[in-house]
């Protein structure tokens, strides 16, 4: 009779292992190329690490710095991550080219593209762009799509010179005068104040000579679309809770990164994070969720791509290019 109980006891046990262990053995590594070393723009990633959205979906995620747009995507197309940060006009050559790549969300609704200057150097317009001296990392992705953003302007690209730089050194390049002017994002704003002086720094937004595209996105292999796809979903559904919840309490967001990535400056990043959700707070989003693509802002991006930018071997779809199928719908916070 002992035994009889023992066996009927023990049973159920034995059972409810044997169905947890597969679960405890399915977590899938994730490794995502950012774009970048850690910035405002990343922040997401971070909280929805801290905060347990990916490893809720059994994703063991890992964020990896790069280089620019160039390098994350470089890094995804040969399989060295899975999934990437980059941005949207950059990928299209990409394609282009060959790479078995699509975008699956957006970050940025709204472009950051951006030119860094002096006031000292009167460079206003980017006709004044030329005989100059421009500074970058050869991966970054504005230094990749200036010449799409020359030819739309009417600027001769070949007047232009090109210095080669470590993402870091964009700063001192152009504070010590190395450079007349340096690509980089708006939201980068509060760290090109510190470097070159508040009342001696000018921008010139692309979006303001006609350059107005999709931009920072979230893209991944072929592979990974075909072969990972719940994957995938569960990823781009954690990041933009993540992203959700950095929209609604960017403090507390700050406190997670600083905690994830002690050496950041909050005092830069900061404000350089504030910038980058004024690009997300847009009625796109509230309508259709964070992240979603609008297929005619984005075929509007590729045929600029396609008609402006040079060396392209051949025409891209728009529908090569994105793809919402693995969004969820996520909502950003109330206003």
């Amino acid at each position: 009779m002992k035994r009889a109980m023992l066996v009927t006891l023990v049973a159920p046990v034995l059972a409810l292992v044997a169905v947890a262990a597969p679960q405890a053995q399915s977590t899938q590594k994730v490794v995502f190329a950012l774009n970048w070393f850690a910035v405002g723009d990343h922040a997401a990633y971070w909280v929805a690490l801290e905060k347990g959205y990916y490893k809720a979906r059994g994703l063991d995620v890992e964020l990896q710095n790069s280089k620019g747009s160039g390098d994350s995507i470089a890094k995804v197309d040969i399989g060295r991550a899975d999934i990437g940060l980059a941005d949207a006009v950059v990928v299209i050559p990409r394609v282009a080219q060959g790479a078995k790549i699509k975008i699956v969300g957006a970050v940025f609704d709204n472009t950051p593209l951006n030119i860094w200057t002096r006031k000292d150097t009167g460079i206003t317009r980017p006709k004044d762009l030329e005989g100059r001296i421009l500074a970058a990392p050869p991966g970054d992705s504005q230094r990749q799509l200036f010449p799409a953003f020359a030819k739309l302007n009417g600027v001769d690209e070949a007047k232009v010179k090109w210095l080669n730089i470590e993402p870091a050194a964009k700063f001192v390049a152009l504070a010590e005068k190395r450079a007349d002017a340096v690509p980089d994002y708006t939201t980068g704003q509060p760290f090109w104040e510190k470097a070159v002086g508040k009342d001696n720094l000018v921008r010139m937004p692309w979006n303001q000579f006609g350059f107005d595209v999709y931009s920072m996105s979230i893209f991944a292999s072929e592979k990974t679309m075909k072969e990972r796809a719940p994957v995938l979903r569960d990823f781009v559904a954690a990041s933009y809770m993540g992203w959700r919840d950095v929209m609604e309490n960017p403090k507390a967001a700050l406190a997670i990164f600083k905690k994830r990535v002690p050496d950041i400056d909050l005092a830069l990043i900061e404000p350089n994070m504030m910038l980058g959700l004024e690009l997300m707070r847009t009625e796109r989003y509230a309508k259709h969720g964070i992240g979603w693509v609008e297929r005619a802002k984005m075929c509007s991006t590729v045929e600029l791509i396609n008609t402006y930018m040079p060396g392209m071997p051949r025409k891209v779809g728009c529908d090569e290019v994105f793809t919402n199928d693995f969004l969820t719908k996520i909502e950003p916070p109330k206003r």
